[in-house]
């Protein structure tokens, strides 16, 4: 496996409109959808292409949103056939958003949600081959994160892409609930493994391992070269995707990091009260 560079300054802005356009796809998938726990109706998933938000309900059809980092458009099809195309280049969140509404009018699907975050007339900076860049990283680790899923034999999420932070993750669960906690999204102690773009946290790509209640006797575990404990804006591990670039064997490097992380840290959570 070869990954490509993806320090963020080569490609911010671009970054940034992707960010945009999958938000406004998620607020879509969010408004058709039914809802589910840990709030898996909002995310989108991986397709050969780029990234969907699966079948969604459209009276008598299902339809489904698309957004191709292949060909660089929005697709909204339907199960009886049609399909309309939102050109991402050289284009307006207000156009984008526009045309994949009247596509969605068609069939008389009518979302709603807040659109005014989307109502922005500027066109958007658009690098297709930064995106291309991306996508060919992003199709990898999706690959690399279900074949560490598999490796688990207790209960966990699907692997999911978040409109809100734009990283790419699944979640563990350890089977211990949370006492007195009555949101089921809330209620489940477990740990995320994933990869983000960057934030302000850390402004270049990075892999994580995080968990939910937090303990701090998961600092005591020791990480990888190069890796370090983020404490700041959120808790967990965090393994900069230049330093997986420098490795010999890519795809080891991420999976041990996640694994031997998530061993390490089932063993302390079930060690630890809640």
């Amino acid at each position: 496996m070869l990954l490509p560079p993806l320090s963020l300054d080569s490609w911010r802005a671009t970054r940034d409109t992707l960010h945009t356009y999958v938000r406004l796809v998620g607020a879509i998938r969010r408004a058709l959808a039914p809802p589910q726990k840990h709030w898996w109706h909002i995310s989108l998933s991986t397709s050969a292409c780029g990234l969907t938000t699966t079948p969604l309900p459209a009276g008598r059809m299902t339809c489904e949103l698309m957004l191709d980092f292949t060909t660089h458009v929005l697709s909204v099809a339907t199960s009886r056939g049609h399909w309309w195309d939102v050109n991402l280049e050289e284009q307006s969140t207000r156009e984008v958003m526009e045309g994949a509404l009247a596509a969605l009018e068609q069939i008389d699907v009518h979302p709603a949600f807040n659109s005014d975050p989307f109502c922005r007339d500027e066109t958007n900076p658009y690098d297709s081959l930064a995106v291309e860049r991306y996508w060919e990283a992003l199709s990898q680790i999706d690959l690399l994160l279900k074949q560490f899923r598999a490796s688990l034999r207790e209960e966990t999420g699907a692997v999911q892409l978040w409109p809100h932070h734009f990283d790419l993750s699944m979640v563990w669960f350890s089977g211990r609930r949370l006492p007195g906690q009555t949101d089921p999204s809330w209620a489940d102690e477990q740990m995320a493994f994933g990869f983000s773009t960057g934030d302000e946290s850390y402004a270049n790509p990075y892999f994580y391992v995080t968990a939910y209640p937090w303990q701090e006797r998961l600092l005591e575990i020791t990480l990888p070269e190069g890796a370090h404990w983020q404490q700041e804006v959120w808790r967990g591990a965090l393994l900069p995707y230049e330093v997986v670039l420098q490795q010999e064997d890519i795809p080891r490097a991420i999976l041990s990091f996640w694994g031997d992380l998530q061993a390490a840290g089932a063993k302390v959570l079930a060690e630890s009260p809640l």
